[in-house]
């Protein structure tokens, strides 16, 4: 974690979210420093994509304070960059990785920047984002011939762009094999220690990510335990979390699971 001099970027004090009817989670009390790298973890359901929606000011709070950059969380804060729960892309998308990485200045009108200047901007922002993401090699190619990494990483040079100071990824790990996880977790990592930039991602398992993480919040049962992974991610708060019985595991490669839960399956945490 930062030190305590750090700003808060997100900011929530007794929140709560209701949808349909339903209480999603409550009593939620998290501070999420500049600079941090935080994952988001929970079963299925948990309401983990509706914390990124309502830091997106695409939800509000029932109950309680949201502060994004100490202000209520509000939507097309440039501030914010957002990476959804990805989807292969179909190969016959015959679209270049550089174009797709370009939506990210002017996907959100009609139209092309028809002044010079503008385009040689554009031109220089897509660049600089594609480097950044080390996806020059590629760039130039139909995105849907892609593997399934590089596809990512171009995702990420679009969120990337528009120079956000908070970056979200929905399960951005999820369908890549073990070489590119390691990839993508090592540069959403640098981007955080390295360029400041607080990075809050979903995961489903927090193996590839245990080495690089500043804090983890945990959604169970409606209620959020948040710090340091080896604060959270423990037998007894596990258990006073999901009120049952939890065990943390260790396998002989270091990774741990949570094991003991009758309502859903075993997972990797």
């Amino acid at each position: 974690m930062n030190d305590a001099s750090s700003k808060a970027v997100v900011r929530l004090a007794d929140a709560a979210v209701w949808l349909g009817g339903r209480e999603v989670w409550s009593d939620a009390n998290v501070e999420i420093n500049e600079g941090s790298f935080v994952v988001v973890l929970g079963p299925n359901g948990a309401g983990k994509t509706t914390l990124l929606r309502l830091i997106l000011g695409l939800e509000s709070l029932d109950r309680g304070i949201a502060e994004v950059f100490g202000q209520q969380p509000h939507r097309g804060n440039r501030r914010v960059g957002y990476v959804p729960q990805r989807q292969t892309l179909q190969p016959e998308l015959a679209v270049r990785g550089t174009d797709l990485v370009g939506l990210g200045v002017d996907g959100h009108h009609w139209g092309i920047p028809f002044f010079r200047e503008a385009q040689k901007k554009k031109r220089t922002l897509v660049e600089d984002a594609i480097n950044a993401v080390e996806a020059g090699s590629y760039a130039d190619r139909q995105v849907g011939l892609l593997s399934g990494g590089e596809q990512q990483r171009l995702i990420l040079a679009q969120a990337l762009i528009a120079r956000p100071r908070l970056l979200l990824l929905d399960e951005p790990l999820s369908n890549l094999d073990l070489r590119n996880q390691a990839a993508v977790v090592q540069f959403v990592a640098r981007l955080a220690h390295d360029e400041g930039i607080t990075v809050v991602l979903v995961a489903h398992d927090v193996n590839p990510l245990l080495p690089h993480l500043d804090q983890v919040a945990y959604i169970a049962k409606g209620k959020f335990a948040t710090g340091k992974p080896d604060e959270i991610i423990t037998t007894e708060r596990l258990s006073d979390l999901y009120k049952a019985p939890v065990e943390i595991v260790e396998d002989s490669r270091g990774r741990i699971f949570v094991v003991g839960l009758e309502e859903e399956s075993a997972h990797p945490h």
